[in-house]
């Protein structure tokens, strides 16, 4: 094959995916609108494509990036004298190792315990976070949220603090209603405790200081009392290119507790702050170009963009049939709950149908019993902005449509047979025979996504995240 004939072939694999740009697909990436910045970031890119960002003395560019994109976000997000930082390769990583970092100073503390620390968790809080407890084997305690504004409570916090207690998480905003937490509150509870506060402002972290205080906001960053560490993603209102996101903290020691270093083998000796050994330089060298070229009025325009489209978008649902808006939006982040009988995983359908992509969240049980319902998320950016009169015209026309449907309703006889199955004992085969009964045999999904979001809201948690794995383990499977 010649260069052009592959380069023709890989453009073609993508003709089934959902737009990267023009503020159509609202989840997954970020539009700044501006031809400019992908051009810049793309030749950014490619002239670091082959630098390896393991060694910075091999690589002394390297190092200077690092510095210069720590630097800004620290003078961003209120990090004082020796608040330090390292560049990760995005927000769930940056989240991994603030969790590995606070469980190696709970050891450090607590020499001899062998109990489990424990990750305070208010339900909210982005999934990264059940990740890391996974990995680093943590303790999960779920904080539930006010069902009404979907905000963690401070006294709920307080009320579950321990001995045990490695790291109390919050979110600046959340990402399944975009509501900010109120996080001195919070970290002002941690801290009387003595545990440190986390702050994952992987979405808000850029976007909310450019603002300017325009959304009236509380205090989020470094600067709040209690706050020992905070993530920001560069790859999301940075308008960077995936992945770039940094891990900042006021404490340079709480760094070195995610820090890997060892001589003990005939090798070189290896010291890795992140997960990773080998760091792709590309997207870091991306995100600095972009920094350096839209500067602090660049980012200000954009965000204010992104957020008085927000504003005009959260107005004009009031005349959408069947939805309303869940919490108070604090960002660009949105989250549309059904009324008068409308369903909103049809209203998902009705959207992909009119060419737009809404990202369905399942109801959810909290701790207490009260139920979140399920919602859409929207992501709004820059490039969202001229778009806000259409969608909210097919968003009309879609909930007409939704309201017209019966709800949706998972297959009875897979709900039958799934009880009493241990998620942990299935086979791979026995995945495989259930989601085939499901109709996920394998081949395309379903046109209409409904019916499969209703059996994962069915099905106990523990089941339905064992075939969720089952489906992304036959997509992953080789052609």
């Amino acid at each position: 094959m010649t260069p052009e004939q592959v380069l023709a072939e890989l453009t073609a694999l993508a003709t089934d995916d959902v737009p990267t740009h023009g503020g159509a697909t609202m989840a997954y990436v970020y539009d700044s609108g501006l031809a400019e910045v992908d051009a810049l970031a793309a030749a950014a890119q490619a002239a670091y494509q082959w630098t390896n960002a393991l060694d910075p003395t091999a690589f002394p560019s390297v190092a200077r990036i690092e510095g210069d994109l720590v630097g800004a976000a620290l003078g961003l997000l209120g990090g004082g004298p020796g608040a330090v930082g390292t560049v990760t390769s995005g927000g769930t990583e940056s989240c991994l190792l603030a969790v590995l970092a606070a469980r190696t100073r709970w050891r450090a503390a607590h020499p001899g315990d062998e109990r489990r620390p424990q990750l305070l968790l208010p339900v909210t809080a982005h999934a990264a976070f059940r990740k890391a407890a996974h990995l680093f084997d943590l303790a999960v305690v779920d904080v539930g949220v006010d069902p009404e504004t979907c905000r963690v409570r401070p006294d709920d916090v307080a009320q579950l603090l321990s001995t045990r207690t490695a790291l109390v998480v919050v979110s600046a905003p959340s990402y399944p209603h975009g509501v900010l937490d109120p996080v001195a509150e919070v970290a002002a509870v941690a801290a009387a405790a003595g545990a440190p506060c986390h702050v994952d402002a992987c979405i808000g972290g850029w976007l909310l200081p450019h603002l300017d205080g325009d959304t009236g906001t509380a205090p989020f960053d470094l600067s709040v009392p209690g706050v020992t560490s905070l993530s920001v993603d560069l790859h999301k209102y940075g308008y960077a290119p995936k992945g770039v996101s940094l891990l900042l903290t006021g404490d340079p020691e709480f760094r070195l507790g995610h820090w890997f270093a060892t001589a003990g083998w005939p090798g070189y000796p290896v010291v890795n702050p992140t997960l990773a050994g080998t760091r792709p330089a590309g997207p870091m060298a991306a995100a600095w170009a972009v920094h350096r070229w839209l500067g602090v009025e660049g980012y200000r325009r954009l965000a204010r963009r992104a957020r008085e489209a927000t504003t005009a978008l959260v107005a004009g649902l009031g005349g959408v049939p069947g939805v309303r808006v869940v919490g108070d939006p604090a960002t660009t982040l949105v989250a549309l709950a059904g009324t008068d009988g409308l369903d909103v995983l049809h209203l998902a359908d009705e959207m992909t149908a009119r060419g737009w992509l809404l990202q369905p969240q399942p109801p959810f049980t909290q701790p207490d019993g009260t139920t979140l319902p399920a919602t859409l998320h929207l992501t709004v950016t820059a490039a969202t902005a001229d778009r806000v009169p259409a969608l909210l015209t097919d968003l009309a026309d879609a909930a007409r449509a939704a309201l017209e449907l019966p709800p949706p309703v998972p297959d009875p006889g897979l709900v039958a047979a799934a009880q009493g199955l241990d998620p942990a004992a299935l086979t791979v085969a026995e995945v495989d025979g259930l989601l085939a009964f499901a109709g996920l045999d394998g081949g395309p999904l379903p046109e209409r996504m409904a019916p499969v979001h209703a059996l994962v809201a069915a099905l106990p948690r523990e089941l339905a995240e064992r075939l969720l794995a089952g489906v992304l383990d036959r997509v992953h499977r080789p052609h």
